[in-house]
C-alpha cells in the first residue's frame, strides 16, 4: 500500500490508471481487473485498511490511507494468466525490457532492487525457507499464483491452487525448487 501511495497522482482513479498502464506494459495489453473480485475485497479488507491508518501515523503514507488502500486492492484484483504473469518477471530479469515488446519499461537499476524485495517478502512467512529451497526472486499471490526470477536470464510462472497456511501455492513452490535446483539456478546451492 505504502508503494501504491507514491505514485504521483491527482486522483484515486488517476493513480489506478497508471499503476494499470504499468502493469500492462509490462506484462500484456489484455491485463484487466476482476471487478467482481475487487468488490469483493472492497467490502471485506478490514485489514488491510488498519494497516493503512498504521502506515499513515508512522509517516510512511504519501496520499489518502484509504485511496492507497483502494488502489492496492484493486491491485490485488487483476487478472493475469501464466504467460502474462512470467512477461512481467522476465520484463524484470531482462533488466527491465519487455521481451516480448522491446519496450524499456523500467529503469536497469531499479531492477536489482525489485528482486531483493521479491526475495526478502514475495513469499510471505515463508520467504526464508523460499530462499534457501529456490535460491531466486520469487513472488506469489493469494490466487495460487507464483512467479519466479533467474537474473538475466528468464522467469518462470505457475498457477496452481491450493494454498499452504501462509498463503504460497503447494504445487508451484515444489516447481520452482525443482527447476531452480535442476537447472542449477539456486544461488545458494551452486
Amino acid at each position: 500500500m505504502a508503494s501504491a501511495s507514491l505514485v504521483k497522482a491527482g486522483s484515486t482513479e488517476e493513480r489506478w490508471q497508471r499503476i494499470l498502464d504499468m502493469q500492462r506494459r509490462l506484462g500484456s495489453k489484455e491485463i484487466a481487473i476482476s471487478d467482481e473480485l475487487n468488490q469483493s475485497e472492497q467490502t471485506t479488507n478490514f485489514h488491510n485498511r488498519g494497516i493503512a491508518w498504521l502506515l499513515y501515523s508512522a509517516g510512511y503514507m504519501y496520499c489518502d490511507p484509504m485511496e492507497a488502500c483502494d488502489v492496492y486492492t484493486r491491485q490485488c484484483s487483476t487478472l493475469l494468466n501464466t504467460v502474462e504473469l512470467a512477461t512481467v518477471g522476465a520484463t524484470i530479469a531482462a533488466r527491465g525490457r519487455n521481451p516480448v515488446t522491446g519496450e524499456q519499461v523500467l529503469k536497469p537499476e531499479h531492477c536489482p532492487c525489485i528482486m531483493a524485495e521479491m526475495t526478502m517478502e514475495g513469499m510471505y512467512d515463508s520467504s526464508g525457507d523460499w530462499a534457501y529451497k529456490v535460491g531466486l526472486p520469487g513472488k506469489s499471490g493469494v490466487g495460487g499464483g507464483i512467479l519466479t526470477i533467474v537474473p538475466g536470464i528468464m522467469a518462470i510462472a505457475a498457477f496452481s491452487p491450493p494454498l499452504d497456511s501462509v498463503g504460497n501455492s503447494v504445487r508451484g513452490q515444489k516447481m520452482a525448487a525443482f527447476v531452480a535446483n535442476e537447472l542449477g539456478y539456486n544461488l545458494y546451492k551452486a
